[in-house]
């Protein structure tokens, strides 16, 4: 006898996953790109104040979108919520990329920008902590063991970051850093924007390969009624 297809109450529900994952697949690469470019001296003034802005703001409308699946489930709707708290923070610091740029020796700006990477590399954490969760209440065993491992590798990656990010920024803006890191720095400060950049290219790649295979298992199953009926994983904390 043949499966039933989905429930007509799941449909709509899978349409706005599939919307959320497509905007989280493209958000993380364009929040890359519109950091480069919102940092150039050439840019338009209009193009470099909002295209951040826009990026991020397309990353928290796929968090909107995704939080309508299964919202009964404490863990996965904790998960959600952390990172759409963390964009909007993103997309409040944004703008300050641009005054940045133009006004470096403003200290306010200095200390938004840094909050703004720092919040950047915490949000991707959570990115990879919602698509863990997502995963599980997913029938699909080997993705569940692809996510689980690729997020936990890219969940130590942009911990270790975070953290020499943080140690660096109190040793540089406390005026502790040792004498023979001087130069080293001052290289680097140089070059501190396409360092940062650099860093985050791993694990924005990894989150964007395992964002891609769930939207394509999602759309599998929209046209597969025997999807919907295997038994997903406990969504255990």
């Amino acid at each position: 006898m043949a499966l039933p297809p989905p429930s007509p109450e799941l449909l709509p529900t899978l349409g706005k996953m599939l919307r959320g994952l497509s905007a989280l697949f493209w958000g993380l690469p364009l929040a890359l790109i519109s950091s480069v470019q919102s940092q150039s001296m050439g840019s338009p003034r209009e193009l470099a104040l909002l295209f951040p802005c826009l990026t991020n703001g397309l990353l928290l409308f796929g968090l909107s979108q995704l939080a309508y699946f299964n919202p009964q489930e404490r863990v996965w709707r904790d998960a959600v919520d952390r990172a759409k708290v963390l964009a909007i923070v993103n997309v409040g610091l944004s703008p300050f990329l641009y005054f940045w740029v133009r006004l470096p020796g403003v200290p306010l700006y200095t200390f938004a920008v840094d909050l703004l990477y720092l919040s950047s590399l915490i949000f991707l954490y959570n990115v990879n902590l919602v698509i863990d969760r997502l995963t599980c209440m997913l029938p699909d065993e080997s993705l569940r063991e692809d996510a689980r491992l690729f997020t936990q590798l890219n969940r130590s990656m942009l911990g270790t970051i975070a953290l020499a990010t943080l140690i660096y920024l109190v040793l540089l803006r406390a005026d502790l850093m040792p004498p023979f890191l001087q130069r080293p720095v001052e290289l680097l400060e140089a070059r501190r924007s396409w360092f940062a950049i650099f860093l985050l290219l791993t694990p924005v790649a990894m989150t964007m390969t395992l964002t891609w295979k769930v939207k394509e298992l999602v759309m599998d199953g929209v046209f597969n009624s025997e999807f919907w009926h295997q038994p997903p994983a406990s969504d255990a904390p």
